[in-house]
C-alpha cells in the first residue's frame, strides 16, 4: 500500500508538473487558432514561426542576452569563487551571505532597484541595460554552484604543481580548472536557463522597442496569443530537454568507460 501511494503521489506531482506543458505540445499541431476545438493535426504554426519577424526578432534578443550573460556571470562568478577561498573562514561565511540575498530578494524589488540606478546613472534603456541586469543577477547563481567544488579541491596539488615548476596560470588551468569543470558547468547552465526565464527585470530594464520573448509574449496575451507562440515554446522546451538529457548522461557514459578501463 506505501509503494502504491508514493507511486500515485510522484504520479500525480509529474502530471501537474507538466500537464500544462504537454497542452502546450499539442496545440502547437492544432490545425485551428481556437484552443477549445481540434482542428486536425498540422505542422502549419512551425511553418509561420519562420516568417514571423518579431517572434524571431524577440528570440534572437533572448538567446544572445543569455549566451552573453551566463559566459560572462560565469567568468566573475568563478573568479569570485577562487578569491572567496582565499579569504578567512569568517569573511568568506560573510561574503556568502551577501551573495545569498539577490536569491532570496524578490525579483520585483532587484527590477525597480537596476531601474532606479540605471536612471541615476544617465543609462539610456536597451539590449545593454537588459544584459548588465542579467549579469547581475546570475553571478549568485553561478557562485553558489561552483563553491561546493571549490571546497572539496586540495591545496596541496596546487602547491605541487607550483613547486614542480608550473606557473600560477599554468597549474590554475591544468590542476584547478578540471576539478571546477562540473561545477562551472552547473552554473553557466543554471545562468542561461534563469537568464531565458526571466521577464520581471527585464520588464523593467528595457527600452521602448526591444523585447525578449518573455516580454514578447506578455505583450501578446493581452492581444491573443498567436499559436506561432506555442511553436516556439514547444522547439525551446524540447531543446533545452535535449540538453539535459546530454549533460546528465554524458557523465555516466564517461564514468562506465573509465570503471571498464580500470577493471
Amino acid at each position: 500500500m506505501k509503494n502504491a501511494a508514493k507511486k500515485i503521489y510522484i504520479t500525480l506531482i509529474v502530471l501537474f508538473l507538466y500537464a500544462p506543458i504537454g497542452t502546450l505540445m499539442v496545440l502547437s499541431f492544432n490545425a485551428s487558432k481556437t484552443r477549445a476545438k481540434w482542428g486536425g493535426f498540422t505542422f502549419k504554426w512551425y511553418g509561420q514561426l519562420l516568417h514571423n519577424a518579431e517572434i524571431l526578432k524577440a528570440f534572437g534578443n533572448t538567446l544572445m542576452i543569455a549566451l552573453l550573460s551566463s559566459v560572462i556571470a560565469t567568468v566573475i562568478g568563478t573568479i569570485a569563487c577562487i578569491a572567496m577561498n582565499s579569504m578567512k573562514r569568517r569573511t568568506r561565511t560573510v561574503m556568502l551571505g551577501i551573495t545569498n540575498i539577490p536569491m532570496l530578494n524578490a525579483d520585483i524589488v532587484t527590477g525597480i532597484s537596476l531601474m532606479l540606478l540605471f536612471i541615476s546613472f544617465g543609462f539610456r534603456f536597451g539590449l545593454g541595460t537588459i544584459l548588465l541586469s542579467h549579469i547581475t543577477f546570475n553571478i549568485p547563481y553561478v557562485i553558489l554552484s561552483v563553491m561546493p567544488r571549490m571546497k572539496q579541491l586540495n591545496p596541496s596539488i596546487y602547491e605541487a604543481a607550483l613547486d614542480l615548476g608550473a606557473s600560477p596560470v599554468t597549474a590554475f588551468f591544468r590542476v584547478v580548472f578540471p576539478d571546477l569543470l562540473p561545477g562551472i558547468l552547473s552554473g553557466f547552465l543554471m545562468a542561461f536557463t534563469m537568464s531565458l526565464d526571466d521577464f520581471i527585470i527585464t520588464h523593467f530594464t528595457k527600452g521602448a522597442g526591444v523585447d525578449t520573448l518573455s516580454t514578447k509574449i506578455y505583450t501578446e496575451v493581452r492581444k491573443g496569443i498567436k499559436p506561432e507562440m506555442y511553436a516556439l515554446s514547444t522547439l525551446i522546451f524540447v531543446t533545452v530537454l535535449v540538453l539535459l538529457i546530454l549533460v546528465n548522461v554524458t557523465p555516466e557514459k564517461r564514468k562506465k568507460t573509465l570503471r571498464k578501463c580500470a577493471d
